[in-house]
């Protein structure tokens, strides 16, 4: 199997930056006095005149090549765990047909099914303790879409699909101006009730908003509970087995964020693992508490040690 060089490394001074819409106190950051401001990658679109991110890194091993998504996956944009062990959801985003495949964790397909909603930008999935799968149908490329939707379904009973309709309460220009193009969604998970929404910053590869909506049908307006300073832009969100690990993946990179609760989680301070070489990774999913399954927009499947 081919083995890919993996750098690690903390990110010094990345802070949470705590939303005032926030609706629960215990997910608002400490107000302690950052050390260093989060800068946007390389050769990224970002603010000028920010500070340089501390560059030292070491090597890492644990990054493998599985194998590639067979039988006409294509752009896969998201996974998570199906109900069979050992295998697993993905599915393309826009322009691709309304299909989940269910494949194994060397990307052989091994079923599929057509779920009863259009795929306008399918981009994230996740499920919930019941067996209830969410679809976030909320890419949103160039912040301009009134129509973000999570699509919350049962495997066996693909065609009947409840919908979570959700607007922005920060949002009123569509699109906005480019500098405040951060309404872009490829990541959510489902925890405990609430579907959470972590976008994708667009403007400034600097700062993942955080939101939440009910995971019950209807039509809300969600939730900015707080905000993160990822500096990369996020396209997946998957949380560990024993709920105190959160991955954020990006393109080529992952952040990791640790606690003893789901608000300590949302107030660590991210540790950066590159996946230069990779591909566009645009999905991810635990296989076991300490090992995760990544695809790629290009079919690739990648294990990575934790």
């Amino acid at each position: 199997m081919l083995r890919i060089p993996l750098l690690i490394r903390p990110l010094v001074g990345v802070m949470l930056l705590t939303s005032a819409c926030s609706q629960a106190a215990d997910t608002q950051s400490s107000t302690g006095q950052p050390q260093e401001t989060a800068q946007a990658k390389p050769g990224k679109k970002g603010k000028k005149g920010s500070h340089k991110k501390d560059k030292a890194e070491a090597a890492a091993d644990g990054l493998r090549h599985m194998g590639k998504l067979t039988q006409g996956i294509l752009e896969s944009s998201g996974l998570c765990a199906a109900p069979e062990a050992g295998t697993y959801f993905t599915f393309g985003d826009d322009g691709q047909p309304p299909i989940v495949y269910r494949v194994d964790g060397h990307g052989q397909q091994v079923a599929q099914f057509t779920l009863g909603a259009p795929n306008h930008d399918w981009e994230s999935l996740s499920r919930d303790a019941s067996g209830n799968y969410y679809m976030g149908d909320c890419g949103n490329n160039n912040s301009d879409r009134q129509n973000l939707a999570i699509l919350r379904f049962r495997p066996a009973t693909p065609g009947q699909v409840q919908k979570i309709s959700f607007k922005y309460p920060d949002q009123t220009e569509f699109p906005p101006s480019k500098s405040e193009r951060n309404f872009d969604c490829e990541a959510s998970l489902w925890h405990d009730g609430q579907v959470y929404l972590f976008t994708k910053d667009r403007a400034t590869q600097s700062t993942c908003k955080v939101y939440t909506v009910p995971d019950q049908p209807g039509s809300y307006t969600a939730k900015l509970i707080t905000k993160l300073a990822i500096p990369g832009e996020v396209t997946d969100a998957t949380l560990s087995p024993d709920g105190h690990r959160l991955i954020l993946l990006a393109r080529q990179e992952l952040f990791i964020l640790d606690g003893n609760s789901w608000a300590d989680i949302l107030k660590a301070s991210p540790r950066h693992i590159s996946l230069q070489g990779a591909g566009q990774t645009e999905g991810a999913a635990f296989k076991d508490p300490n090992t995760l399954l990544i695809t790629t927009e290009q079919g690739d499947v990648y294990e990575l040690d934790l």
